[in-house]
């Protein structure tokens, strides 16, 4: 009955988020002066969030994971080599405007390391392999992320982006969260305290991420507000990525010889971006490119609308495979 109650909550998590944003957006309008305590809250609750999915997954069974070099060659061509193509291509249609591009080439070319863990499980996919690559992900992505801001923007990415916000938020809201999840896991095993606490934490994401997005817009709601005229030519170009996406996501499962959860897995890695961890790089940016966090933001909103379809789109679009074959039976 709890696991049946909680995953009554995981499925309505999208329409509980879309209300934390409005209450976020609601307080950060009505009281201007709370948009400060917003900011300075949103790290701690982010390491809450990440660290409770983290208590999710089963470490032991992440070796193999890590190991399915198969999933990890798609998943860093999907991210790394088309996402960028389909990028540039839309930012030939955005508004050209250099904190505009800005925000736009570093949101949609960083791929997500954390809540993307729970959207695949929602879609059906395999979070294994998905928790398994992300710390590749996040260092081809720090690696990366300047070379392609210095072709796509013909500009020196050094003098725009700052590796050390990107540096602090690996470690505060990837590394501590990932160690104590290990840590609380292993001695769960010795404790039933412990364990019963982590088996609690499993009701955490739902409510810890609708508060850092509730604290996110409202913390951003009014500059938000005062940019719009700036920020709505971009939204059409963030439902278009996802579509291409979602198109994207069958042809490059059958190239790649993925079976249909880990196809989905694929998918949902392309489509969720690593708007959470960019937009403390963004906020640390110059005064000149300010408005580059707003097109995160923005991001971010239109991506849960995307993702509540995604997780009903992706099944379908790759269903299980019927048992016809000893390989569709080892799956």
């Amino acid at each position: 009955m709890k696991y049946f109650e909680r995953e009554t909550l995981e499925r309505c998590q999208i329409w509980i988020a879309f209300a934390g944003m409005i209450v976020g957006g609601s307080a950060g309008l009505i009281f201007p002066g709370i948009q400060a305590v917003f900011e300075v809250l949103i790290y701690p609750v982010l390491a809450i969030l990440l660290t409770s999915l983290f208590l999710q997954i089963p470490f032991g069974r992440v070796r193999r994971a890590f190991t399915d070099s198969r999933y990890l060659v798609a998943t860093l061509t999907t991210n790394f080599v088309i996402v960028p193509v389909v990028v540039w291509f839309l930012a030939r249609l955005a508004p050209q405007q250099p904190a505009v591009l800005l925000g736009l080439y570093l949101v949609l070319l960083a791929p997500c390391i954390d809540y993307v863990i729970m959207f695949t499980r929602l879609g059906g996919g395999d979070e294994r392999v998905v928790l398994g690559s992300t710390p590749v992900l996040l260092v081809m992505q720090l690696l990366l992320l300047p070379g392609y801001l210095w072709l796509f923007l013909s500009e020196s990415a050094w003098n725009i982006v700052d590796p050390k916000p990107f540096l602090e938020a690996f470690v505060f809201l990837i590394a501590v969260p990932l160690s104590v999840a290990l840590a609380l896991q292993r001695l769960s095993l010795h404790s039933a305290i412990v364990g019963r606490a982590t088996d609690m934490a499993g009701w955490f994401p739902v409510p810890t991420l609708t508060l850092t997005l509730l604290l996110i817009v409202g913390s951003q709601i009014a500059q938000v507000k005062h940019a719009w005229s700036q920020l709505a030519g971009i939204v059409p170009l963030y439902l278009i990525y996802q579509a291409v996406v979602l198109l994207l996501g069958p042809p490059l499962s059958r190239a790649f010889q993925l079976d249909p959860k880990r196809g989905r897995a694929l998918v949902f890695s392309a489509l969720t971006r690593n708007s959470l961890v960019v937009l403390p790089l963004a906020l640390a940016l110059p005064q000149e490119h300010s408005l580059a966090a707003l097109v995160i933001i923005t991001q971010t909103l239109v991506e849960l609308i995307g993702l509540l379809a995604a997780v009903r789109i992706v099944p379908r679009l790759l269903p299980a495979r019927p048992f016809s074959t000893p390989q569709a039976q080892r799956e």
